[in-house]
């Protein structure tokens, strides 16, 4: 006698998520979707231009450097993703990165980062010889920068170095020349890069740990806040002297005020070293930089 078997009903097949629009994958390889990085690059490069043009910048600078820090922030991102594609995938906040989980090819982030960066160029060729000098030096610091994370203990000080070099660039636009005072706004700039840029890495540090990847936050180790509260303490002694220097008026003074406490409440934030509140406390850099720049604008000093 035959037994009849049932049949077994089939298993559906597990859904696969669907990628998302190619231009998506590009947003979000260049960060179009999230500003805070390229505020944070413009607002020194708007303080240098103000500072060199005494208070009246040229309308064709402001245009230039405004559209150049989109351009050149998003090729650098193009070019990080590249760089970190092999690792972005074993860091928890990096994991769903266009090229980490293979939306785009790495071939098209090269791409994208070469296009936008050749823009960029071109609106410096606008400008003068000088300036043009300084976005190769600043170009190839960009281009460093990504790799750094393999082979220097505190990659963000090249960072610092590539994300000021705005302002001597301005300074060389708006005069031809790149004064003393230029060069103690790059410091104050390099300094407060430092600080955030620290902030930002200690959201990812375990997992740097675990995978070999360089950072500041590493570093530090247990000193981090201690670092972080120094650079921010360098970066308001910096802009001080340079409010001396230049004789500011009372807007300035009370933007630099306004900007400590802001600061103060960062490290406040990080105090247990959550990762969500170290994130927290590196984007509110932006508004320490927007207060900044209003204090700049309205407290330049009338001739």
């Amino acid at each position: 006698m035959k037994l009849k078997l049932k049949p077994q009903p089939q298993s559906k097949p597990e859904p696969t998520l669907a990628k998302p629009p190619r231009w998506r994958s590009y947003v979000a390889l260049t960060r179009l979707d999230r500003p805070v990085g390229w505020l944070l690059l413009l607002w020194p490069t708007l303080w240098a231009l103000w500072l060199a043009g005494k208070g009246t910048p040229s309308g064709l600078n402001i245009v230039i450097f405004g559209l150049g820090v989109i351009l050149t922030r998003s090729a650098g991102c193009a070019i990080n993703d590249y760089a970190d594609r092999h690792i972005d995938g074993s860091v928890a906040r990096t994991r769903s990165r266009p090229l980490a989980n293979q939306e785009i090819a790495p071939y098209e982030a090269l791409a994208v980062a070469a296009i936008l960066a050749l823009v960029a160029f071109g609106l410096v060729l606008l400008t003068n010889t000088l300036t043009v000098w300084l976005a190769v030096v600043a170009a190839v610091l960009a281009l460093i920068y990504p790799f750094s994370k393999r082979f220097f203990a505190a990659p963000q000080m090249l960072l610092g170095a590539a994300f000021g070099m705005g302002v001597p660039m301005a300074y060389a636009a708006e005069r031809n020349a790149v004064p003393p005072e230029a060069w103690l706004l790059f410091i104050a700039n390099w300094f407060w890069c430092v600080a955030y840029d620290t902030l930002y890495a200690m959201v990812d540090r375990e997992d740097d740990l675990k995978i070999g990847v360089r950072s500041t936050a590493v570093l530090f180790g247990d000193l981090d806040r201690v670092a972080v509260g120094m650079l921010h303490g360098a970066f308001l002694l910096s802009l001080l002297l340079i409010g001396r220097k230049l004789e500011m008026s009372w807007p300035y003074w009370l933007s630099l005020s306004i900007a400590s406490a802001l600061i103060v409440r960062q490290l406040i934030l990080v105090r247990h070293r959550d990762p969500s509140a170290s994130l927290q406390a590196f984007r509110e850099n932006n508004w320490v930089g927007l207060v900044l720049t209003v204090g700049i604008l309205a407290g330049f000093p009338a001739d």
